[in-house]
């Protein structure tokens, strides 16, 4: 439990003091964190640690955000629903099982292609998204609607 709320936050606040430290000295910049619809948004049986960590991230971008945006740094997270990697998998699952598994949990009925994902942060990272500072963008296909 406490092994995958060190692992996640820490990665991520690590990461964040040393960009923020390099984009003060360097006019500035983008952060797009990892959030997940699992924790602020919604939770799941067993992936207690999981989702307090993915809230954990959601709240240190928002939080970051308006603590450096005077720095010219802006920053975001995304938070997605289940997409098509190995973690959308149950053990021993095929594509098929898992895709009937989450019809019915997810409104669209299928989930994310990795690529939708990379959009929405490409988006953030860039010019096109300069008023948005300190927000969590859920992708989920409806799940947590």
């Amino acid at each position: 439990w406490q092994r995958v709320l060190d692992i996640n936050l820490t990665g991520v606040f690590l990461s964040m003091k040393h960009e923020i430290a390099h984009m003060r000295g360097n006019g500035g910049g983008v952060i797009v964190n990892m959030a997940s619809n699992i924790g602020s948004h919604g939770r799941r049986p067993g992936l207690a640690a999981y989702a307090a960590s993915k809230a954990a991230v959601s709240v240190l971008s928002q939080t970051a955000a308006r603590d450096h945006i005077g720095d010219g740094i802006r920053i975001n997270a995304v938070s997605p629903g289940a997409t098509d990697t190995r973690m959308s998998f149950r053990p021993g699952e095929t594509r098929e099982d898992r895709d009937a598994r989450v019809a019915s949990a997810i409104p669209l009925g299928r989930v994310a292609d990795p690529a939708e994902i990379a959009a929405a942060v490409v988006w953030l990272a860039s010019p096109e998204s300069a008023f948005v500072i300190g927000h969590d963008l859920v992708i989920d296909g409806g799940a947590t609607a």
